[in-house]
């Protein structure tokens, strides 16, 4: 009988060491790697971003890919994050048939998403198109070379990967997030001849009564290093626009290359290879900036000074954090995707009417607006070759408690909270111009406040489409949870 126990707990004890060995082989098969591409075009194409397109003249820093690649062992997940203020579809789905044909990385594995700098130039084919002989899509100069680069970017993180650990991080950050849009104590009239209550970025005056929305400060991150302690990458999502202060012609990619190349001085990565990634996404910023109209505006700032003191400051505040991090081996991964159809909105019997009152005008004074002949104009557009619906792709990551929501849309702060809130995910954040860009997102209660990111061309896309949007990327989080 003694025999027979000193066997069985023989056999015991080398199950336990079987099974504590192999624990730690599936703890050591996380693996991560990062690059960053640069992108910077030729100087004398138009810079997009404002209403007006003067043609880049300098270069102030360089515009790039940055892409964090993350392996549980099973499955892959891949960052794309670009320097541009959009990007539409085409071009994000031209480099995922790349990366499925060469790498055999399923699409729904794959998130890209642009920066949202004011200080590049279009990714919107607006140059001379060929077809590219890779993929057999037409796209211009410029958009056939991010692709291009976007897809060397995923290789050479694949190449870069080595055994890791990651960490998430959270750190609040108010002081740089204002809701841009203000109810006004008067009605006010828009480009296309409607009343409204809502005005954006309307300076400090008297006429102001409180803020149209929310903010958030948080600055969630995800921090991953090597199984020795290197740091490989840290990827930040924070709720705001873009910081600007470029002179006129600068290329730039504004406070988020800032930020990332800030947290890399911080960490101390120095200047080896492969080189520390440091990224900021854009979270749902659609209706935040940094300018607080609570108060009077004060002395201009020299050009770049408010877009490093910003990224430098939320930097700092991360960098503290970090050292806070319980980072962990054992990473499991997934994502979802699905495709929606929204209806894209028309113009009404009035608005028909006041832009055809508009393009008709003459006058010196404005009928309604400074912006009348512009928005006009677009909505003719809009009318005669849009599009009745749009297809739209919804993108959700989960990496261990984390859920990582993303919309191609300029969304509004209240949506992404809203997702945090409904989450089944310990810690939660959304990516916005993501997987395409298709105008604002306003929340239906929003729209009927009016405001510039209401108005129809910068909105394009049924009132309700927010609530639609949420319902479904909480439908990806309980699956994936």
């Amino acid at each position: 009988m003694k025999v027979i126990k000193k066997i069985t707990g023989g056999l015991l004890l080398l199950s336990m060491l079987f099974f504590a060995q192999n624990n730690e082989v599936l703890a050591q098969q996380f693996k991560a790697g990062a690059s960053i591409t640069d992108i910077t075009p030729h100087l004398g194409h138009p810079i997009v971003g404002n209403y007006n397109s003067p043609p880049a003249t300098y270069i102030h820093d360089p515009l790039s890919v940055r892409t964090l690649v993350l392996d549980d062992g099973v499955k892959e997940l891949v960052f794309v994050i670009v320097d541009n203020v959009h990007i539409n579809r085409e071009v994000f789905d031209a480099a995922k048939a790349m990366l499925d044909r060469d790498l055999n990385i399923p699409t729904k594995d794959v998130m890209m998403a642009s920066t949202h700098t004011h200080s590049g130039i279009s990714l919107n084919g607006e140059g001379l198109k060929s077809i590219s002989p890779e993929i057999g899509v037409a796209l211009d100069e410029y958009q056939n070379f991010v692709v291009k680069r976007m897809v060397d970017g995923v290789k050479i993180a694949r190449e870069n990967k080595a055994l890791a650990k990651i960490a998430f991080g959270s750190v609040d950050v108010p002081e740089h997030v204002f809701n841009r849009r203000w109810i006004m104590k008067d009605s006010v009239l828009n480009p296309l001849g409607q009343l409204e209550i809502a005005k954006m970025n309307p300076g400090h005056s008297n006429a102001l009564l409180r803020p149209a929305g929310p903010v958030d400060p948080e600055v969630a991150f995800i921090a991953v290093e090597s199984q020795e302690g290197t740091p490989i990458a840290l990827l930040a999502n924070y709720s705001l626009h873009y910081v600007g202060g470029v002179p006129k012609g600068h290329i730039s990619a504004d406070y988020f290359a800032a930020f990332g190349n800030r947290v890399g001085e911080l960490l101390e990565t120095g200047s080896g290879i492969p080189a520390f990634v440091g990224i900021m996404t854009n979270g749902t910023s659609g209706d935040v900036n940094n300018n607080d109209y609570s108060k009077p505006r004060g002395e201009s700032l020299p050009p770049y000074e408010k877009m490093h003191y910003v990224a430098n400051d939320v930097a700092d505040k991360v960098h503290q954090k970090y050292k806070e991090l319980d980072f962990q081996s054992e990473v499991k991964l997934g994502s979802a995707l699905s495709e929606m159809t929204l209806t894209v909105r028309r113009a009404s019997p009035e608005i028909l009417k006041n832009i055809a009152l508009v393009r008709d005008y003459n006058g010196s004074e404005p009928m309604f607006h400074r912006l009348e002949k512009t928005y006009a104009s677009r909505v003719f557009n809009m009318e005669s070759s849009y599009p009745d619906s749009v297809q739209i792709v919804l993108q959700s990551f989960a990496i261990n408690d984390i859920g990582i929501a993303s919309i191609p849309f300029e969304v509004f702060t209240q949506i992404g909270l809203d997702i945090k809130e409904q989450s089944p995910f310990k810690n939660t954040f959304t990516i916005e111009l993501a997987n395409g860009s298709y105008g604002y997102l306003p929340t239906p209660a929003q729209h009927k406040l009016g405001g510039y990111e209401s108005w129809l061309t910068t909105n394009r896309v049924q009132k309700d489409a927010s609530d639609k949007i949420t319902a479904e990327l909480i439908k990806h989080f309980k699956q994936l949870k």
